[in-house]
């Protein structure tokens, strides 16, 4: 239950950013979520963990200050990218800040600065293009 507590938070997470689609990666069926058909989150099949891009440094800091929560991914962590599991306890506000990031670091200027413009609105209407 756990589990399915945690995909139903990201996916709402995800699915709230600026053309953010659901979308399988490859030949998986683990939820994966994408602006422009390029990847800002992955799941893992097992549902226990989730991937993210991080900025300069973030996979590092996070890495180290919480490795409980947070790891090196297979893969993809040699280009940033930072594993998140999803069976410990989570901040869920820190989750959705790293997904943002993530998502302003793949998605095109002109959305990545319509997700800026709504936070900036502070639960104003969302912006529209």
């Amino acid at each position: 239950m756990e589990d399915l507590d945690a995909a139903a938070r990201l996916r709402e997470i995800c699915l709230s950013l600026p053309e953010a689609v659901e979308k399988p990666f490859g030949g998986h069926t683990a939820p994966s979520y994408r602006v422009r058909d390029k990847l800002f989150v992955m799941t893992t099949e097992d549902g226990l963990t989730m991937m993210f891009k991080g900025g300069p440094g973030v996979q590092e800091a996070l890495v180290a200050e919480d490795p409980e929560r947070f790891f090196v991914p297979a893969y993809v962590g040699h280009k940033g990218w930072v594993g998140a599991r999803l069976n410990v306890d989570q901040d869920w506000d820190e989750i959705a800040e790293l997904v943002e990031d993530s998502y302003r670091l793949i998605a095109p200027k002109r959305l990545a600065a319509l997700l800026t413009q709504r936070r900036g609105e502070a639960g104003g209407a969302p912006a529209t293009a």
